[in-house]
């Protein structure tokens, strides 16, 4: 699922940039050569070393990316957006130490930094550090969609109650701060009660109708009750104000494909793509799509493409081993299930799928074990699609976990 700042621990996270000098490009001269020999300084140009970044991603070239986006960023030291771009792509690739480092030095200087501040907290949270975690999220707040990371996080560290109820009384002090209300929208959502949050959505834009925020997570408790249609229109609302934001066009090509419109879809998900190339879940979506129009090996292009961009999403670790389970190519299925199980070990739908090619290769006790692992799952139907596997271990053909849209 994709809100509006950075992936899940995920689910996940984001944006990369970098320089990308072009041979005989002298009318855009991104670089300069001095007249002293060997010597090179970059202009200033944040927004051209983003996009020349993001196509090197796109093209799957996150070593170059991060190559010459580190050159750029040593030239312009203040420029927060580059440095801060630079260490969401050391988390991607799993340098978690050069991830920090890029933070640390940004909110060296700009403390204020509230992005920076939650990706800070999603690489602390990534090495199991959650106090860390938790205070970098809440000095994030607001203007970052850290709730949900806050709600797993402190459901790991037990004091989720305390948490929800300090924010239902902040809420209620403060009933006209659009933020707040929002925020406690989230919390519901986060813990699975999406009509608690569509009160507290409705409230936010009451007093802020233009918040994007609002409008995508409002389309998105929608969604998870299943009204892909109304959902439909917030997220209109939403790139009605902003045409280009990434989170309303890409939710609104996977709340068409949850109506079965495959070919007005389309277009979202790839002007979702094309608006931030280095991003997941268009690219699952878009996996999902050819894999609706029995394309299985064009959506498993799709899902390895959106991996390259994002190691961590989840979403595409479920969807490529179901088509690699459903295919019969099991060790290729066993190896991403085992990996994305890694990235998120309480998924539940990674666990069934895990169970599923255990149990075709011929290793019951270890199917068992995966199917019980998902039994715990907080989605219902996975978990029930766990118990019933559970059961008929020896049926012929057990229920699949099945991909589904994502958004």
């Amino acid at each position: 699922r994709y809100t509006r700042i950075m992936r899940r621990l995920t689910v996940t996270m984001v944006l990369a940039a970098a320089l990308l000098v072009a041979a005989g490009a002298a009318a855009h001269a991104d670089i300069v050569t001095t007249t002293d020999p060997g010597q090179v300084h970059f202009l200033s140009d944040p927004v051209g070393a983003m996009k020349a970044a993001r196509e090197k991603v796109a093209a799957g070239d996150v070593t170059g990316a991060i190559r010459d986006l580190g050159r750029y960023v040593a030239a312009h030291p203040g420029e927060a957006g580059p440095a801060r771009l630079l260490g969401d792509l050391y988390y991607r690739v799993g340098d978690f130490s050069r991830a920090q480092a890029a933070y640390e030095a940004i909110l060296a200087y700009n403390p204020a930094d509230k992005e920076t501040h939650n990706r800070l907290g999603t690489v602390y949270a990534t090495l199991d550090r959650v106090d860390e975690a938790i205070e970098q999220f809440n000095a994030s707040l607001p203007g970052t969609d850290s709730v949900p990371d806050l709600v797993t996080l402190h459901q790991r560290r037990g004091d989720f109650k305390q948490y929800q109820g300090s924010m239902e009384r902040l809420a209620s002090s403060f009933p006209y701060d659009a933020d707040l209300q929002a925020e406690l929208g989230r919390v519901y959502s986060a813990s699975g009660r999406p009509n608690d949050a569509i009160v507290y959505y409705r409230r936010a834009l009451d007093d802020d109708a233009q918040s994007l925020d609002a409008l995508n997570w409002y389309g998105l408790a929608l969604m998870d009750l299943h009204d892909n249609t109304t959902a439909i229109v917030q997220f209109a609302k939403c790139t009605a104000l902003d045409p280009s934001d990434y989170a309303c066009v890409a939710n609104t090509g996977a709340a068409y494909l949850s109506l079965g419109l495959l070919n007005v879809a389309e277009p979202f998900l790839v002007r979702a793509r094309d608006i931030a190339p280095e991003q997941p879940e268009a690219l699952v979506n878009l996996g999902y799509l050819a894999d609706a129009r029995r394309d299985w090996k064009g959506a498993v292009a799709w899902y390895l493409r959106a991996l390259a961009a994002s190691p961590y999403s989840r979403d595409a670790y479920i969807d490529l081993g179901y088509e690699y389970e459903n295919h019969q190519l099991y060790p290729q299925a066993e190896a991403v299930l085992v990996k994305g199980i890694t990235v998120d070990p309480t998924e539940g739908r990674l666990h069934v799928l895990l169970g599923l090619t255990y149990q075709a290769i011929g290793h019951p006790d270890l199917a068992l074990s995966q199917f019980k692992l998902a039994e715990t799952s907080g989605d219902p139907a996975i978990a029930n699609i766990a118990r019933q596997s559970f059961i008929a271990l020896t049926d012929t053909a057990p229920p699949t976990a099945a991909p589904t849209p994502h958004y």
